[in-house]
């Protein structure tokens, strides 16, 4: 990851209603959610949670795919990966502490392993 894409995704997240976002998206992944459900998750007007998804997908953090006549938003776990192994990538000066990209990184099922909503 560059830095540009680091300052990018944390932007993107320097918000309480993208940063509550992405983590509602991240504890439904693999399979995701409407944007209906999201918003009834979170409590917040379509409207308002349409621009802060399009912010989240502009970063990469979320990926939107359809599914008949929905949008399935799903997080990019890869690219949430990335940005925590950027970020502990100079950790202890370099030493083998345990923290680092292997430690942080975290791995979901594929949405074909479940069912779309």
């Amino acid at each position: 990851m560059t830095e540009d894409l680091a300052i990018t995704a944390l932007a993107a997240l320097a918000q309480q209603a993208r940063l509550r976002c992405f983590r509602a998206l991240v504890g439904a992944a693999p399979v995701g959610l409407t944007p209906g459900a999201l918003a009834a998750t979170l409590g917040i007007s379509p409207s308002t949670l349409s621009f802060h998804l399009k912010e989240l997908t502009h970063a990469g953090l979320v990926e939107p795919t359809r599914a008949g006549r929905h949008l399935i938003y799903r997080p990019s776990i890869e690219r949430m990966n990335a940005l925590l192994a950027y970020l502990s990538a100079h950790c202890c000066q370099g030493a083998d502490c345990g923290v680092g990209a292997t430690s942080a990184a975290v791995v979901c099922g594929t949405p074909s392993d479940t069912q779309t909503p």
